[in-house]
């Protein structure tokens, strides 16, 4: 009878024992875990959390006259909303400064009961979550979003139980709100799974109502199109104008609808205008980086542009992250001699991210660990992730307010053009991503002069040509006190920065003319004299207007003074011909 033992399945088992578990291993365990647990927290980092309630609770405990003031404010609005119910006779005043509660139907009882007794509940919390004076920072802003989130849920102005205009909306209609509601909840539910648009967004199809500018795609690679825009007049200026939009959006909103376009406008007032048109990544783009973004996009759209429009420098225009590429890539040809930009435009672009505004709530060492790993796992970050985390930054207006409009007063919505291409989202490649937040955002590489690119460092003071900078006054994506910042880290000595009324979107798409849109704009003629950015906007008089015909008057102050005929449309014998009609293929991907 043998006595040899039987091998083991296990191929982890040797005679030896078992082999112990590597580094790599643990460390891809660990970020499945971190991606499953980002799918039940919408991708926010529990920790973070956690820690910011323990050091408010730590907070009130070392503070014992406070949490005593905290008890007595409590029950002195306590006390006031129980004596404003049992008062029915003064109960018909308004309840509420809140505009939420701005009709009259609130001053009837209970309902303006339920008013008053949120209002201060919602004053409470506020002094509650804003009580210990040693909470750090971080833990400061995560409560302060905790608690908006909080006091939005617990409106009262948002079930129709306790709203009594969505119950008188009810009662007039017998329900049918209520029907219309739920067949738009059920369409959208069935959108989300089929990953289908939202409704009304057909009426706005890429190339057939907005994006229409006619052009050619001169050139393609795995990561951009360029389009060269047809010219719209007899002559042009000499200096074509090179385009970049962010790649965390698609191109078309400087392409809107015709009274809107900012591409238009310019090859109507006689540019010859150049864009970039981003591939949207798949997960076979996952280890496309910041490198690849800058040497495969822009320095490959400007070798282009300056052979087909030769020995003519180029006006070169960056919007958002774009703008904060472009500001890389002109530093880069700065310190390599290369004298190709006659001009550089940033629009609500930062090169600075030591103030990124409401933003920074997702950004953070464990924030960026969940990220990465939902990342990792998909090849991707998907639009609809990215449209989650800005919505709640404004989660009553972007979420509560549109959802009782839709679910409950039963109208239907009717997206403009602007609204259609916010729903026409892109995803981002993972290491790209990644480098972003972390080399950019978190670390803030770009503005202490350690980013590299190529593998040199990238230092922003080699910028020196003509520069426009403009920040819109509500932007929460890209804050203009942060856009500001340009100004301290370049050296040019003919330095305009605008600042517009609007947000990160509607402040740029004006057209050319807005009855409602104001803006500042100064000019500096040296290098370094500045002013601290709300001193700059309390000196610098308004204009009332739009500031597109103001740019093109600093455009056309920059160009040369003679108009020439226009450029042919790409150059078949530099490999650079025509592909294709505008808009392209990249943009229609979804």
């Amino acid at each position: 009878m043998s006595t040899a033992q039987p091998k083991s399945s296990n191929p982890k088992q040797t005679e030896a024992g078992p082999e112990p578990v590597s580094s790599a291993d643990t460390q891809e365990l660990q970020r499945e875990l971190r991606a499953r647990l980002a799918m039940l927290t919408g991708g926010l980092a529990p920790e973070e959390y956690a820690q910011a309630w323990w050091d408010w609770f730590l907070g009130l405990s070392r503070t014992p006259d406070r949490s005593a003031a905290l008890a007595g404010s409590a029950f002195d609005k306590a006390l006031d909303s129980w004596l404003f119910a049992l008062r029915p006779g003064e109960a018909a005043a308004a309840a509420s400064p809140d505009p939420r509660f701005a009709h009259e139907a609130w001053n009837v009882w209970p309902f303006n009961v339920y008013a008053r007794a949120y209002s201060n509940w919602d004053a409470w919390w506020k002094e509650a979550l804003a009580a210990p004076a040693d909470l750090p920072p971080r833990s400061a802003q995560l409560m302060e979003f905790i608690g908006r989130q909080t006091a939005n849920v617990m409106s009262p102005a948002n079930y129709l139980a306790t709203n009594p205009e969505l119950l008188e909306l009810t009662r007039a209609e017998a329900g049918q709100n209520l029907v219309r509601g739920f067949g738009h909840y059920i369409d959208d539910l069935t959108r989300m799974v089929e990953d289908r648009p939202p409704a009304g967004t057909e009426n706005f199809a890429v190339g057939e109502r907005v994006a229409v500018t006619p052009g050619q795609v001169v050139l393609r690679n795995r990561l951009m199109e360029l389009i060269q825009y047809t010219p719209q007049t007899a002559q042009v200026q000499a200096e074509p104008i090179l385009i970049t939009p962010a790649w965390i959006m698609k191109y078309y909103v400087l392409d809107l609808s015709p009274h809107n376009s900012l591409v238009r406008y310019l090859v109507e007032r006689g540019h010859t205008v150049f864009l970039i048109s981003w591939k949207n990544p798949t997960e076979a783009d996952r280890e496309l980086g910041m490198d690849d973004y800058v040497r495969e996009g822009f320095m490959a759209a400007l070798d282009a542009v300056t052979t087909i429009v030769p020995r003519r420098k180029v006006h070169a225009l960056g919007y958002c992250i774009g703008g904060t590429l472009l500001s890389i890539a002109a530093a880069a040809l700065a310190q390599a001699g290369d004298k190709r930009l006659a001009t550089l435009t940033l629009l609500a672009a930062q090169t600075d991210f030591s103030e990124p505004g409401e933003l920074s709530l997702f950004i953070s060492p464990q924030q960026i660990e969940m990220l990465e790993a939902v990342m990792n796992r998909a090849g991707v970050l998907d639009s609809k992730r990215m449209g989650a985390a800005f919505s709640l930054l404004r989660s009553q207006d972007l979420l509560w307010s549109p959802s009782v409009k839709k679910y409950v007063r039963g109208e239907a919505d009717r997206p403009n053009d602007l609204m259609s291409w916010n729903a026409d989202g892109t995803r981002m490649p993972y290491r790209m991503h990644t480098e972003y937040l972390t080399r950019l955002y978190l670390d803030n590489e770009l503005a202490k002069g350690t980013f590299t690119y190529a593998g040199q460092k990238i230092d922003l003071a080699n910028i020196t040509i003509p520069m426009f900078v403009l920040g819109t006054e509500t932007d929460h994506v890209a804050p203009w006190h942060s856009v500001y910042k340009a100004r301290g880290l370049t050296r040019s000595s003919d330095y305009t920065f605008l600042l517009t009324s609007g947000g990160h979107n509607a402040g740029i798409v004006t057209g050319a003319q807005h009855p409602r849109r104001r803006y500042r704009v100064h000019t500096w003629e040296d290098a370094n004299t500045t002013l601290p950015p709300d001193q700059w906007a309390s000196k610098a008089p308004v204009q009332q207007g739009a500031w597109w015909p103001e740019w093109d008057r600093w455009l056309t102050e920059h160009s040369g003074k003679k108009r020439v005929a226009p450029p042919q449309t790409g150059d078949a014998d530099a490999g650079y011909a025509p592909l294709g009609p505008a808009p392209g293929e990249y943009v229609k991907a979804r």
